[in-house]
């Protein structure tokens, strides 16, 4: 499944939940251009304007060996090494710095970027004037861990759109063959990572788009049956959905599911994969709890498709089933008027 780049670049701003930045972050996309690029290029101009308006600063702790007194003393550390008699101390003092791990992090992807292979020239140039710019800021071992040590606020929330950039280029990028150098690997390739994007984006574009249904989450539904013993019950599978909507008098459940191929095929005869269907047939199920809501909820198979749209209705007791698809190969615009429409909401319902 071939989805363009441009919006590639809408589901994981929606994902993120970050289309302020995207807006601020303006970067010139055609069909040429490759997904590496794209991340460079989103890079660079995220940079640049944490540069214009000041980077990020904070107070870092620092134990050093030093002459005199600064801070705290570390009398243990300095008696073991006999600093006394040379008028030297172990002290450990804050330091007002830039060199905090957001910018670490910052400064790491970029240099991981200048050395992955088929990065554009232009933008690998651009990259090593931009890392000239953050002198005094080290490098550091990238890892997962690092990026949930990030901690933002109302002054530095700009940094939670770089981390994410600089964490998918990091989850993207590998140590090549060629010692210090990096390629990159496709993650749309990838369907276990498109399909957690696909359902990020489903889920907050309807937080973000919409105002009729005032909930809009993951939930977690309670098995209908009771167990007969106590051991038996931690052996039940966790039932949690994709995307639930919900106000008061309405309820969704959205299962979405991305696949290279929306239906599967059975003697030639195309056909709905039997085990999306089962799993939403459970959800409308056991979260029945007599009231008229969940009742009368209504369960959604959502798929993409770049090619053949399907609006298929089935009807169970009473409750709507129905198998969806959204053409991602078409504009932004179509998408987003298709999820709307998905959802069953007006032009008097879109958040201004």
């Amino acid at each position: 499944m071939q989805i363009p780049i441009e919006n590639i670049y809408y589901l994981l701003c929606y994902a993120w939940n970050k289309l302020d930045e995207k807006d601020r972050v303006a970067v010139s996309i055609d069909d040429k251009t490759e997904l590496l690029d794209l991340f460079a290029k989103v890079l660079i101009n995220a940079s640049k304007m944490l540069l214009k308006r000041g980077i990020d600063k904070n107070y870092i702790d620092h134990t050093e060996e030093i002459a005199g007194v600064k801070g705290k003393i570390q009398i243990s550390q300095t008696l073991k090494s006999n600093l006394l008699s040379k008028q030297r101390t172990i002290c450990t003092f804050d330091d007002f710095s830039a060199n905090i791990i957001s910018n670490r992090i910052l400064v790491s992807t970029i240099h991981r970027l200048i050395r992955t292979k088929e990065l554009d020239k232009a933008l690998k140039d651009e990259l090593v004037s931009l890392q000239r710019m953050f002198s005094g800021i080290d490098q550091i071992e990238i890892s997962i861990s690092l990026f949930k040590q990030i901690r933002l606020n109302r002054n530095n929330r700009f940094y939670g759109f770089v981390m994410n950039v600089c964490q998918i280029i990091y989850e993207s990028t590998f140590p090549s063959e060629e010692q210090g150098k990096y390629k990159f690997s496709d993650f749309t390739r990838d369907d276990k990572k498109m399909n957690q994007l696909f359902e990020s984006f489903i889920r907050n574009f309807y937080k973000i788009e919409q105002a009729k249904y005032s909930t809009v989450k993951k939930e977690t539904i309670d098995w209908s049956f009771t167990n007969t013993d106590e051991e038996s019950q931690g052996y039940l599978p966790k039932m949690e959905t994709d995307i639930t909507l919900e106000n008061d008098l309405e309820k969704i459940i959205i299962d979405a599911k991305f696949y290279r191929e929306t239906m599967t095929l059975n003697y030639d005869k195309e056909r709905i994969k039997s085990a999306n269907l089962y799993q939403l047939f459970s959800y409308l199920l056991n979260q029945e709890d007599g009231t008229a809501k969940n009742q009368q909820a209504k369960g959604i198979l959502l798929y993409p498709t770049i090619e053949t749209d399907y609006n298929l209705n089935f009807q169970y007791k009473q409750h709507e089933i129905q198998i969806r698809t959204i053409n991602l190969n078409s504009n932004w615009k179509n998408i987003a008027n298709r999820l709307k429409e998905i959802a069953g909401i007006e032009n008097n319902t879109i958040k201004a």
